[in-house]
């Protein structure tokens, strides 16, 4: 089982994305995402995460989605977090991600079917839009 740990950063309406440079899913727009590494809390994956494909520094202070996937033989859980920008700083590495670049809503919900990684972005920002977003509090049970 491997879980990945994602960002949703919302800023004065718009969100970011990350183009990815991956062959299986290349040119494909995205949260800033990756794998829970070892002896990682789920907090400070996604916040590693967010800062290796964008540069910019946030806070986490919410779940917007969480699902399972199966793929390739293996489980995927994934845990989307809503994540305030701190301080934006756009860098990243070209071999793994191609572009980072911030979307309207309604571009992301409406235009953009083809261009998305999956169907879990456009429900993750509709479920950010509405603020239907989990406590943290969530997080620390499953700590114990």
């Amino acid at each position: 089982m491997k879980v990945i740990v994602v960002g949703i950063i919302e800023e004065n309406g718009k969100y970011l994305l990350v183009q990815e440079a991956q062959k299986k899913c290349y040119k494909k727009w995205n949260f800033p995402a990756g794998h829970l590494d070892f002896n990682e809390s789920l907090e400070e994956g996604a916040i590693r995460e967010i800062k290796e494909e964008t540069g910019c520094d946030v806070e986490l202070d919410g779940i917007c989605y969480i699902a399972n996937r199966i793929l390739e033989n293996d489980l995927f859980v994934m845990i989307v977090f809503n994540a305030k920008l701190i301080k934006e700083t756009i860098k990243f590495d070209k071999e793994e991600i191609l572009n980072v670049k911030w979307f309207d809503y309604d571009e992301i919900v409406s235009k953009m079917d083809s261009q998305l990684r999956g169907d879990y972005v456009r429900t993750a920002v509709i479920n950010q839009k509405k603020n239907l977003i989990a406590s943290m509090d969530i997080v620390n049970i499953l700590k114990d």
